[in-house]
């Protein structure tokens, strides 16, 4: 097992890893830009910015010294999508080793290629292996050692089993899959349907609508889903349903409060610059959006959600219209 390991991204979800990893008795090196954030934590043994109330282990070293950082075995990449490419080309710059490997933690798509995270690290990093991990993990309950569960994703096995074994506790469970490609956008697409169930809980809609828009949105991420590349069982797992449901219903969910506040009346520009951390879900709208008109997948409330966030449309007009499109067999894709 790698005996070494760095979490690059200090916000809630990269210190809740960080606990995780700190539990098996491992070195853990948080990377985080901020030196003023390194040294508080540093201090204090919190996150109070990110995740406050949880302690962190003597074991957990905060730096903000990136070059230190990439020489672990096990790199772990927790930084907002939209800074991931530039993320990457400054750890490329610092030279980890070969044999390091790469886990991006980031659920996201870039707006202007399409691509998927873990796409993204290794066109910058061609000669590190890249495995995935995403589930339904809220930092807050990771962080408290509620029970958990996740899917690591890598098309090398060994390396999947290896970093299996250091995300397994008690309380974190996680499983292995070859299907990287699925687990990413399944990850990544359920930030927006988040973001249409919390209008729908901003409109007042009630929980039969709701239902029905999580329903049908599953059936959109996993047609999206399979024409990028994913596998269509995968959208049935973890990093697919089980995302889904958490971010749709949780009050810790932040793209579902972005949802809400927009249901509310309130103007996305405004519940963004409100907000000291990043709901992916946004971003992700656009490029989502953006991805179904350059592959010809036909992706409704995509659509819709797009109108609202990016197009400024009234969103009770939104649900109306998706209500109102033609009608058609549940199963037709």
């Amino acid at each position: 097992m790698m005996k070494t390991v760095s979490i690059l991204g200090a916000g809630s979800w990269g210190t809740a890893l960080a606990t995780v990893v700190a539990e098996k008795g491992l070195d853990v090196t948080l990377w985080c830009r901020n030196s003023d954030h390194a040294s508080q934590m540093a201090e204090i043994r919190e996150n109070k910015l990110y995740l406050p109330g949880v302690n962190l282990k003597g074991s957990i070293s905060p730096t903000t010294d990136l070059e230190l950082a990439a020489r672990s075995e096990l790199l772990v990449c927790v930084v907002p999508s939209t800074g991931l490419r530039k993320f990457s080309e400054d750890l490329a710059k610092v030279k980890p080793a070969k044999e390091s490997i790469i886990l991006s933690c980031t659920k996201g798509l870039e707006r202007e290629t399409g691509h998927r995270m873990s796409e993204i690290i290794s066109s910058h990093l061609p000669d590190n292996i890249t495995a995935v991990l995403s589930g339904p993990n809220h930092a807050e309950e990771v962080g408290k050692r509620l029970a958990t569960a996740a899917v690591i994703g890598c098309k090398n096995e060994k390396i999947a089993n290896s970093l299996q074994s250091i995300f397994s506790l008690p309380w974190f469970r996680t499983y292995t899959s070859t299907d990287v490609a699925g687990i990413e956008l399944g990850g990544a697409a359920k930030n927006v349907y988040a973001i249409c169930a919390g209008i729908s809980d901003g409109l007042g809609l009630g929980d039969n609508a709701k239902s029905a828009l999580v329903t049908r949105g599953l059936a959109e991420m996993t047609r999206l889903g399979t024409a990028l590349g994913g596998q269509a069982e995968t959208f049935q797992g973890l990093s697919g349903v089980g995302d889904l449901i958490v971010t749709c219903y949780s009050t810790y969910s932040r793209n579902n409060r972005v949802g809400r506040l927009i249901g509310e009346g309130k103007k996305i520009n405004d519940i963004v610059n409100s907000m000291n951390m990043v709901a992916e879900g946004v971003p992700n709208t656009e490029s989502f959006y953006e991805s179904t008109k350059r592959n010809g997948v036909e992706t409704p409330i995509i659509n819709e959600a797009y109108s609202v966030i990016i197009g400024d449309k009234n969103p009770a007009q939104a649900m109306e219209d998706l209500l109102a499109r033609n009608p058609r067999p549940e199963t037709d894709q």
